[in-house]
């Protein structure tokens, strides 16, 4: 630590104390560093103080500024504050949002040198992440999402007010089960731009509806009669089958919704698809953030703008941030993001800059390049946690944190297999497992609507593949399929196929009442 006397008038701030003068300056100083040296590029800031009940308001209601009203966020407040005021949990220091400008939220009482470092992490790190990653620009529309959230309000209040709470929070809770498959996970011919969604609301729906009128009306009468492959394969296209993004066929085709509720599943699945990025990056988000608020603090330490003591105190915070518990302690419970990610960060800064023999084997095309932040910001750009973890996890890291991957063979009754150690074959293994912890592909049980009994009882035919040969657990499975044949408004039948290509199990689901 450089311990050289720093002059008093350079420091930001001195003790904990701070002012929106002092947040100006710190703001100031670190965009300095983020910009001019570490060649981040953001959108333009927006940093807002917050109570400690106003970040448990924000917790409970997924962090956005403005939201739909729904009796879940406030079963969440209650949950997290009792939690709180208890002494059982600590609040975030910030919450930042995807949006142009990117609207940072920091805690009041967050001393001097806690506004500091998560100005660093969320103002800058956080805000390049969300700007340049393809994923959110692909899926995300950081200029439109602000205005689509004070629409989506507005619209579900007004249909409270013309169709009733109760109705309106059937339709919410159907939709929010189904939330997790209502995302289009490959990309469209074109981008989402959410500014348009309002203007676009009313042609939208005259012309969908003019669409599955026709195709409901048209569907045979009397007696079902077996389809041929032809007939099938026809009335498959027509619907658009198989899809795997149940909220979007339900709001173009189930025949029983009224246009509020399939305007009600848009909202909802536009959220969605807001968070989905996130889902697949929350390694290398909080990766990137902590390693962009380590050079920072660093930095103003260097150019003594900061104290020794305030120095320490950011240390002591951003040890505690990327702590990982060991898989032999009693807090183990999964990899830490923030120490996994800010550990590679870490690590490929050291290959880039000063690589060893085996790692120039290991990675050839970025080992001695000499400037990591070129190699960083490319990587931030154009990897998901997936492909970051199964090509830039190096032996080295493996090693320091003392990864080995442990198999469970379920025909064995006693003890588990260590299929991977500290070799060659093992480190490729360990990395290739630990990617596919990341891998929503992997982890998200894969399921499709198949067909429709057109000619028959209208029943819809969805099937899971069992991709790691592991059942859908069987309580949420049938409550979600409740919410399924409500919205639908016909029976529907779920199949999951094992390996073998054979239906292993059938859950099936009938409407409750329909919502009017």
């Amino acid at each position: 630590m450089n311990t050289t006397m720093r002059p008093r008038e350079r420091l930001l701030f001195e003790g904990a104390d701070w002012d929106f003068s002092t947040l100006q300056r710190i703001h100031d100083a670190c965009e300095e560093i983020a910009l001019g040296e570490l060649g981040l590029d953001v959108y333009p800031n927006q940093i807002e103080v917050i109570t400690s009940e106003q970040m448990l308001d924000a917790y409970s209601s997924t962090g956005m500024p403005l939201f739909y009203r729904h009796w879940s966020f406030g079963k969440h407040f209650a949950h997290h504050e009792a939690f709180y005021r208890r002494g059982m949990r600590d609040l975030a220091y910030e919450i930042v949002i995807n949006s142009s400008p990117c609207i940072s939220y920091l805690m009041e009482e967050n001393t001097a040198t806690m506004q500091t470092l998560v100005t660093a992490h969320a103002a800058f790190g956080h805000n390049h992440f969300f700007k340049n990653n393809y994923l959110f620009k692909l899926w995300t529309d950081a200029e439109g999402i602000l205005d689509y959230l004070d629409f989506a309000k507005g619209y579900i209040t007004r249909c409270e007010e013309r169709y009733g709470e109760t109705a309106v929070e059937r339709t919410l809770d159907a939709a929010h089960a189904l939330m997790s498959h209502g995302v289009h996970r490959y990309a469209g011919k074109t981008t989402i731009d959410l500014r348009q969604e309002e203007k676009r609301q009313q042609e939208r729906r005259a012309h969908e509806e003019q669409m599955f009128n026709d195709l409901w009306r048209t569907v045979p009468v009397g007696k079902a009669k077996k389809a041929s492959d032809g007939g099938l394969e026809k009335r498959r296209a027509a619907l658009g089958l198989p899809q795997d993004n149940i909220l979007y066929f339900l709001e173009k085709t189930a025949p029983r919704l009224q246009p509020w509720q399939r305007e009600i599943l848009r909202i909802v699945r536009h959220v969605a698809q807001y968070f989905h990025p996130q889902r697949q990056t929350k390694v290398m988000n909080e990766g990137t953030a902590t390693f962009v608020h380590y050079q920072i603090m660093n930095r103003l330490h260097e150019r003594g703008q900061i104290s020794d003591g305030n120095f320490l105190e950011f240390l002591k915070s951003h040890s505690n941030v990327v702590f990982q518990p060991s898989y032999d302690d009693r807090r183990f419970s999964g990899f830490n993001p923030y120490a996994l990610g800010f550990a590679m960060m870490q690590d490929i800064e050291r290959i880039v800059t000063k690589p060893t023999d085996e790692d120039r084997t290991w990675f050839p095309d970025i080992a001695g390049r000499g400037d990591a932040m070129p190699v960083l910001r490319d990587i931030w750009a154009n990897y998901r946690d997936e492909s970051f973890i199964s090509q830039f996890l190096s032996p080295n890291l493996i090693r320091q944190l003392r990864l080995f991957h442990l198999y469970d063979d379920p025909e064995q009754t006693e003890g588990v297999l260590v299929s991977a150690i500290h070799n060659e074959r093992g480190y490729l293994r360990i990395r290739r497992q630990l990617s596919r912890e990341y891998d929503i592909g992997w982890t998200d049980p894969a399921i499709d609507i198949v067909d429709v009994d057109l000619a028959g009882d209208r029943r819809l035919l969805l099937q899971h593949i069992m991709m790691s040969g592991s059942y859908l657990q069987e309580a949420d499975t049938r409550a979600v399929l409740q919410h399924l044949a409500d919205l639908w408004g016909y029976d529907v039948l779920l199949q999951e196929i094992d390996s073998s290509n054979s239906v292993a199990r059938e859950h099936t689901a009938s409407p409750r009442k329909i919502v009017q």
